[in-house]
Formats: C-alpha cells, sequence, structure tokens
C-alpha cells in the first residue's frame, strides 16, 4: 500500500520530519510519500493561512495519482473536504485521526497547539466532529510553527509546561499534540509524563492503513460528489 502524507505548507523541514513519524509507525509493506506543497505559506497559523494553502495542496494532491490514501499533515485539517472532493481514496486530516484516537483511549483530553490564533479554529473542527465534550482544553504554546524547526530547548520546555497545566488544570487523561510541527516528541513526552501523547501524523497513518485494509473509499454520493 502507498500512502501520501502532505504537508499543505512549503518549509520541506517539516516534511521530513513529518515523513520520518508516518514511516516509524506504518506497517513494513507500506509505502509513504512525503510531500508538501509547492505554493502557499510557509507555516499554517490561523484562518488566512489555512485558506491560502489549500491552491497549493490541490497541486500537489494532484501529482499523486497512484496512491491507496492521503493524509493532510496539518493540525487545522486544512483542506481536507476539499482533497476527499478530488479523489475516491480515504483522506484523513491529523487532528481528526488524533482526536478520534485520544477518545479511545481516554474520557478527558486537552490538545497543546503553536499560536493562539489557531485556538479558534481547532475549537469549531471539535464541535464539527462531535468531539468538543471529550476536549477538555485547547491550550496555546504560543510558540510560532517555524520555531519548532529549531530543536530549541526553551520550546521544548513551554510545551512541557502546558502538558503539565492540562494534567493539574484540566484532569487531561491523554494529550494531544496540535502541530505536525511536533510529530517528534510523541514517545518522548509520553514517557515523561505517565500518559498517552497523541501525535496525529501516526494516527492518521494507522487509521489510514486500516481503512485501505477494509476496502472502504471516499463516499462519493452527496457531498463528495463532483458530479
Amino acid at each position: 500500500m502507498k500512502i501520501l502524507v502532505i504537508n499543505p505548507n512549503t518549509t520541506a523541514s517539516m516534511t521530513s520530519k513529518i515523513g520520518a513519524a508516518a514511516r516509524a509507525v506504518a506497517r513494513a509493506d507500506t509505502e509513504i510519500v512525503a510531500a508538501n506543497s509547492q505554493n502557499g505559506p510557509a507555516s499554517i497559523q490561523g484562518f488566512l493561512d489555512v485558506a491560502t494553502c489549500v491552491p497549493g495542496l490541490l497541486e500537489e494532491v494532484a501529482r499523486h495519482s497512484d496512491v491507496d490514501a492521503i493524509v493532510v499533515a496539518c493540525f487545522d485539517d486544512t483542506g481536507v473536504d476539499a482533497v476527499r472532493s478530488l479523489v475516491s481514496v480515504p483522506v484523513l486530516g491529523i487532528g481528526e485521526a488524533a482526536y478520534h484516537a485520544a477518545s479511545m483511549i481516554s474520557t478527558k483530553f486537552s490538545v497543546i497547539t503553536t499560536l493562539s490564533r489557531s485556538v479558534p479554529g481547532l475549537e469549531n473542527n471539535l464541535l464539527r466532529y462531535g468531539l468538543a465534550q471529550k476536549c477538555a482544553r485547547v491550550r496555546a504554546t504560543d510558540i510560532p510553527v517555524l520555531k519548532l524547526e529549531e530543536g530549541d530547548p526553551a520550546t521544548l520546555e513551554k510545551i512541557r509546561a502546558e502538558i503539565r497545566l492540562a494534567i493539574d488544570q484540566d484532569k487531561a487523561e491523554a494529550i494531544v499534540l496540535g502541530c505536525a510541527g511536533m510529530a517528534d516528541l510523541m514517545e518522548q513526552l509520553s514517557a515523561e509524563f505517565g500518559l498517552p501523547v497523541i501525535d496525529g501524523v501516526a494516527a492518521g497513518v494507522t487509521f489510514a492503513e486500516a481503512l485501505v485494509n477494509n476496502g472502504l473509499r471516499t463516499s462519493k454520493i452527496g457531498a463528495y460528489s463532483t458530479d
């Protein structure tokens, strides 16, 4: 099976990190193709970036017609509905995948994301997916997305601080990492805090494999039909 894991922004270093996280959990017989948009914003931080990255995302998806599933590696689930309308294979957003994973292994989870302006969009998605009641809080670290590429210890400490607050104040039983740029932190933080820490890239890939194995494709009756 071949899965396209696509980063809707244009930052290649983030795409490399995303690809490594995807390959770490993929089955031995799954080929991961990691790609990013060639046109659009360098990072996705709020409603304007979400809107402006979609054309580049759709252009890049169209270059990969031979894949069995697609994972859109932006936590806002940027352009997922548009991609589902474009193709018939399963299409997963890493936000939706992570939320569902958290809801299956905890009664309450908190999300740790980047900038404060990203929070309303994530809260809207939780409502749309019917999972808002499972989410205790969406917490912003106020770390710019591209700062995550620098490996600054102070950045990691800000993430740790919000996780501590989520455990102590939100009574969260699981943590969802609210940015694809945090994909490399899942195992480290889970071991450190002693609770499930969920990366949407990993969740998206494994859910995509399950859908393909079950012979399931995107429905073309109704909203995702192009007729």
